[in-house]
């Protein structure tokens, strides 16, 4: 029986612990987001880096109007980067065709704290549908979200709740012809109840599933963050529930991110 867990930051779960698995890495405001974004738009590749330093260095290494940089920290744009970390930011005007060496407060690390894992995906609201496709033949799933600043937040949860109800429950897409039946541990539990919560609210109100994670997106930690330094119209464009056919993975001896 395959098995799916859900794991609120990267700190509850040992590196060593997803070795051989599929581990999916959400950090729904604002990097995974961003990352489907980039790649849906026609950028090359992403190249994730853990500090900011190391990007630098890194574009050392290409010509430089075939790069971008790209990333944040605390929310905001780097100095001297061409981006920040908004999928507002990614269109195929700005960077189709090209390499993205990327940085981030919270994202790249979960990335990097899955190391060990047989493969790494990256996973948001966005491009849900197309990522549930991809794990149906997997036998071992982690969804690993990002948090922010080390705490857990509302937003990542609310992303794999959707993963993990697509995937044990009627929501499948109609190409999955496979019928899964799933080990799910508490965390998995949790974040079903919670996506259930969300789903349940917005009928209440008789609004969309999008517009209510949106509401429940401004009361995040991520969410507030974003608010606090203006960058309001970023919650919505990551509200965008399985608008993107895209599903990156992580190459990790050329540490580049490419649709899988």
């Amino acid at each position: 029986m395959p098995t799916l867990n859900v794991h609120f930051l990267p700190g509850q779960v040992a590196e060593t612990k997803l070795a051989g698995s599929t581990v999916v890495v959400i950090d729904t405001l604002r990097a995974t987001s961003t990352i489907c974004q980039a790649l849906a738009s026609g950028a090359t590749c992403v190249m994730p880096f853990l500090e900011v330093e190391e990007s630098r260095r890194a574009a050392e290494r290409f010509a430089r109007n075939e790069i971008l940089l790209g990333g944040e920290r605390h929310g905001r744009k780097i100095e001297g980067f061409d981006l920040g970390n908004s999928p507002l930011e990614y269109m195929p005007e700005a960077i189709a065709g090209k390499r993205v060496l990327f940085t981030t407060t919270n994202g790249t690390r979960a990335m990097h704290h899955a190391r060990h894992a047989r493969r790494t995906l990256m996973g948001c609201l966005l491009n849900r549908a197309a990522l549930v496709e991809a794990l149906v033949d997997e036998p071992r799933v982690d969804i690993l979200c990002a948090g922010t600043e080390g705490k857990e937040t509302g937003e990542d949860i609310l992303a794999a709740g959707a993963i993990v109800y697509s995937l044990v429950e009627a929501d499948r897409p109609s190409s999955m012809s496979t019928v899964l039946n799933y080990r799910i541990d508490e965390g998995a539990h949790r974040a079903l109840g919670i996506w259930h919560e969300a789903l349940d609210a917005a009928s209440d109100a008789g609004r969309s599933v999008e517009a209510q994670l949106e509401l429940a997106m401004l009361e995040t930690p991520g969410g507030r963050n974003l608010l606090a330094i203006g960058h309001d119209a970023d919650i919505a464009a990551c509200a965008r529930l399985d608008s993107l056919d895209v599903v990156p993975e992580l190459n990790r001896e050329l540490n580049e991110i490419r649709p899988a």
